[in-house]
């Protein structure tokens, strides 16, 4: 198909419905057309353009309840947003994955004949790709080569799961291109998972994945990480006078993997204490009943992340509860609670190592001073730097942002919606 072909297919309006889904407004659909135009430009610069070109589209997420839980196999409340990737993708002949991504000079370049982990990509984004084609191998299904080139709406650092969106991406492709699109969502999140732990050498939990594949806003259960319950929340947040803010405090947290891993490995040694491997194998009342034991056999801050686990794994239960109650004000109470919760027990608003750079204490400070009594706060997703997330009264919703961009840069404060659509093919 020529580059004109596939411009008339992109900007004609067989393919409005699906985009609205992503993208909401007419407004913005038409923008998005002419993203997805520049995407075919990077890509026919790139690659022979004579062939079957798909796109394909991997939304951010939103954590929304359950800090830090899903690695210690807790309960999560998560939701896709309307921020994300997009590729341009079609296959090739000679059993290589070739990836150019819009915002980095490198292509990357996998050979699918090595699917094993290379030390010297651990934190790079081939690392990514070559984890997810291994993956699916490993799974059992098709692995074949294929050209893409993309371009991301969801910033890194953003606190929006940039990685995620990312690994997410290339397995819905895989999985259109050579799969007939049969792998389900909650597969290509493990695999994405997979490839994150193995390949990039992050220890991450299943959260981010699960969100940015499944879609929509869900609670998840990962009791059993084999098979997660996943339950859509029965909600229509665009009619409760609110909008969802993200705040990025663009502060770098590039240098803080390991205060990440100390508190699943913190968690675990709180679990360690029962003879378990994970706090979930615990029960919540022998672990009350034993707080003198955990404190001496794994110290104070295992102590406290441990009781943030249960508190959190509460909270995602009774946050669901008030939304399909229509109890939005419960709802922002809950909210509010999990964020002092992890600031107080989890301990992941701000660096140890860097005690007097706190930009997230900061944002958290001031939406305090706005919304108490009005709005919730929390930090969002990993902690330590980066993000906070807000629901905001309208009404309030032009202070709010120009006050967090004032402490932190014009378009730190995102204002989003919850996409219903996880990683899908667009046309």
């Amino acid at each position: 198909m020529s580059k004109e072909n596939t411009i008339a297919k992109i900007k004609s309006s067989q393919y409005d419905e699906v985009m609205k889904k992503i993208y909401f407004t007419d407004e913005e659909v038409e923008k998005q057309k002419e993203r997805y135009v520049k995407i075919l430009d990077l890509f026919c610069s790139l690659y022979d353009s004579e062939r079957d070109i798909r796109f394909f589209s991997a939304p951010g997420r939103t954590e929304v309840c359950g800090n830090h839980t899903d690695h210690n196999r807790g309960k999560v409340m998560a939701a896709a947003v309307n921020l994300d990737a997009v590729a341009a993708a079609g296959k090739n002949d000679e059993n290589t994955v070739r990836v150019k991504s819009a915002e980095y000079d490198k292509v990357d370049v996998v050979d699918l004949a090595d699917l094993t982990p290379h030390a010297d990509e651990f934190g790079k984004s081939q690392g990514l790709i070559r984890g997810v084609c291994a993956g699916f191998k490993n799974r059992g299904y098709n692995v074949g080569g294929f050209d893409a080139a993309t371009m991301t709406q969801v910033i890194s650092g953003s606190g929006l799961s940039s990685s995620a969106a990312f690994e997410v991406l290339v397995g819905t492709v895989m999985n259109y291109l050579y799969n007939d699109g049969k792998v389900s969502a909650v597969e290509i999140a493990q695999i994405a998972q997979y490839a994150e732990n193995v390949f990039f050498n992050k220890p991450c939990g299943l959260m981010d994945q699960m969100a940015c594949s499944v879609g929509s806003f869900v609670k998840i259960d990962f009791k059993d990480t084999e098979n997660p319950v996943i339950e859509p929340v029965d909600f229509d947040f665009a009619s409760c006078g609110h909008r969802l803010c993200i705040v990025d405090t663009r502060a770098n947290h590039a240098d803080l993997t390991d205060e990440y891993a100390a508190i699943r490995l913190e968690m675990e040694k709180a679990a360690s204490c029962f003879g378990k491997s994970a706090l979930r194998d615990v029960d919540e009342s022998e672990f009350a009943s034993n707080l003198a034991m955990v404190r001496e056999k794994a110290g104070d801050r295992c102590l406290l992340r441990g009781i943030h686990f249960y508190g959190e794994n509460n909270r995602v239960e009774r946050a669901v509860n008030a939304l399909e109650n229509k109890d939005f004000e419960g709802f922002k109470s809950v909210i509010t609670e999990s964020g002092f919760s992890s600031y107080m027990y989890n301990q992941n608003v701000f660096s140890a190592k860097q005690p007097l750079s706190q930009p997230v204490s900061v944002a958290l400070a001031v939406s305090d001073y706005i919304l108490r009594g009005k709005g919730a706060w929390r930090v969002h997703g990993g902690g330590f730097a980066g993000t906070i997330q807000a629901f905001v009264p309208e009404n309030l919703l032009r202070e709010y942002k120009d006050a967090m961009e004032n402490l932190f840069g014009e378009g730190a404060c995102y204002v989003l919606n919850i996409r219903p659509l996880g990683g899908t093919e667009i046309c």
